[in-house]
């Protein structure tokens, strides 16, 4: 089992700067990749960043490529994601989530093993 806790989420004006950490407990996280996804009230839950296992590559929606940077610290065992030029539209509870020896469909839900209790991030205008 591995138990994931989601931290550094609050409010901030738009243009804002807010690093998330999810810091895992119960296994090392060298074997897993690590997701970023998040859900807007009366939304989906979306995929917002990933990151592999073993190579440390990475891929982003669309939305926030430019102004996210999803990264790992083994040793720390905790994923993290930068957001910078915070606007009012990635308002949402933001959760990460692991997935196991894997490095394929990271985008997808379905892929991951383990997923946190979520972090609210709001954007004000």
């Amino acid at each position: 089992q591995v138990q994931l806790v989601e931290s550094g989420g609050g409010l901030v004006q738009a243009g804002g700067s807010l690093r998330l950490s999810c810091a895992a407990s119960g296994r090392t996280l060298t074997s897993y990749s690590g997701g970023w996804f998040r859900q807007a009230p009366g939304k989906e839950r979306e995929f917002v960043a990933a990151i592999t296992w073993n190579g440390g590559s990475t891929s982003y929606a669309d939305s926030v490529k430019g102004r996210f940077t999803i990264s790992r610290d083994n040793a720390k065992n905790t994923v993290y994601l930068q957001m910078n030029n915070l606007q009012p539209e990635d308002t949402a509870v933001y959760y990460c989530a692991t997935a196991y020896l894997t490095n394929f469909n990271l985008g997808i839900r379905g892929t991951y093993d383990y997923w946190g209790q979520g972090t609210q991030v709001t954007v004000s205008s």
